[in-house]
């Protein structure tokens, strides 16, 4: 008797049916620092160069874990969520695959979960069914924020200054793909200033104007080849 009761309170609290969207791309955006033939700085492990593409995703921050419908049918730990799309009067959100992202967790009661659903204009959050039936909760705190993170096939690359030892400098190279280092790609470069205040690696060609074993100061005259991935 009790079971069905709960079952019963669990059935009235999801009010309503909605229509999910997943129609939200992400800004995609190439990156390509410092400008060509700038003068600039950077101190020993920073990046001296470096050349990509990532994409801008809008997002939520929820700052406190969230419990939606009877007997928190949906809970919703504090972090971050990732927009997947929308319609005239709603917001649908995923949990970001990452240490800062948020995380679902359903009671053993509910429906399977589909969504979060934010309704715009408003601090509600809702919890989203895989039979699109919904359970929210007003008044919640969160941030609308824009998350950067690369793309699928994301991929970049960047040059390190390592320091300097007498007249010879290291440049660390790195290759980054979908957010993992690749370490077959990853190599440790020395160049001697005696010979040449130029340096290049793979297409990119840097002048140097000043090296320390704390800084670097320098000038980018060309930035790598493209990569083939």
């Amino acid at each position: 008797m009790m079971r069905r009761l709960i079952i019963s309170f669990l059935v009235l609290s999801l009010v309503g049916c909605v229509s999910t969207n997943a129609n939200y791309r992400p800004t995609a955006i190439d990156i390509s620092e410092p400008p060509l033939g700038q003068v600039v700085t950077a101190e020993v492990g920073g990046t001296m160069l470096r050349q990509g593409k990532y994409v801008e995703h809008d997002a939520i921050y929820l700052q406190e874990t969230v419990k939606v419908g009877v007997f928190g049918a949906y809970i919703f730990s504090r972090g971050y969520y990732l927009r997947e799309g929308e319609d005239s009067k709603n917001e649908f959100y995923y949990p970001e695959n990452s240490p800062e992202g948020g995380r679902v967790d359903k009671s053993a009661l509910a429906d399977p979960y589909k969504t979060m659903m934010v309704v715009k204009g408003q601090d509600t959050i809702c919890g989203v069914s895989v039979l699109n039936a919904r359970v929210c909760e007003k008044n919640v705190r969160f941030e609308r924020v824009r998350r950067p993170a690369l793309v699928s096939d994301g991929f970049q690359q960047t040059l390190l200054y390592s320091g300097r030892i007498g007249n010879k400098i290291n440049i660390s190279y790195r290759e980054f793909s979908n957010n993992t280092a690749r370490p077959a790609f990853n190599n440790d470069v020395e160049y001697d200033l005696g010979e040449s205040m130029t340096i290049g690696y793979k297409g990119a060609e840097i002048e140097i104007i000043e090296a320390t074993n704390r800084m670097i100061k320098y000038r980018v005259i060309r930035n790598f080849n493209q990569a083939v991935q």
